[in-house]
């Protein structure tokens, strides 16, 4: 598996966060059963970039805490089948060999606003927007009501695995 880190902001985060981040893609990848060694890139930022990005890529003029841009199509969530039936090789890196699952990006000045509003640690909500963002990269969504539903177990169940649990 491979992880690349950007930290692309002055605000900083007083915490281990690249260990905390990958403990949670890896736990995941592991919940969801991806049957392939994985490349994520990461980027950490402030609510101004977040809200530049926000607003090229949905329209939407606002700073938000995680964006994800999952290099998949799924027919259904988790759902590896297209890859191991057509294995493009557009979605691999030619070097690793590893399944390119797209791109998260989170607002560090969110991480800090939400776990104070929620009253939890930084490092809980710094997990549980990876595992959110990573569900999305694995095709989950939360536009209606039960697969919003679906999402959240699936959340929590990755953030209890690792011990990371609300205070």
């Amino acid at each position: 598996m491979t992880i690349n880190f950007e930290y692309e902001t002055e605000i900083p985060l007083d915490l281990d966060y690249e260990k905390i981040i990958t403990s949670v893609i890896e736990m995941a990848s592991d919940y969801e059963e991806c049957p392939y060694e994985i490349e994520v890139s990461v980027v950490l930022t402030d609510d101004e970039t977040i809200r530049q990005i926000n607003a090229v890529n949905r329209q939407i003029d606002k700073a938000t805490d995680v964006l994800s841009f999952p290099m998949l199509e799924y027919e259904a969530p988790s759902d590896f089948t297209a890859i191991e039936e057509e294995e493009p090789d557009y979605l691999f890196n030619p070097d690793s060999g590893e399944l390119v699952l797209g791109d998260i990006v989170i607002s560090v000045e969110k991480v800090m606003e939400q776990a104070e509003k929620y009253g939890h640690s930084n490092k809980r909500e710094l997990a549980f927007l990876t595992a959110h963002s990573m569900l999305h990269l694995f095709g989950y969504d939360h536009m209606v009501d039960e697969e919003r539903m679906v999402m959240e177990e699936k959340q929590n169940e990755i953030l209890n695995k690792l011990g990371i649990v609300r205070e």
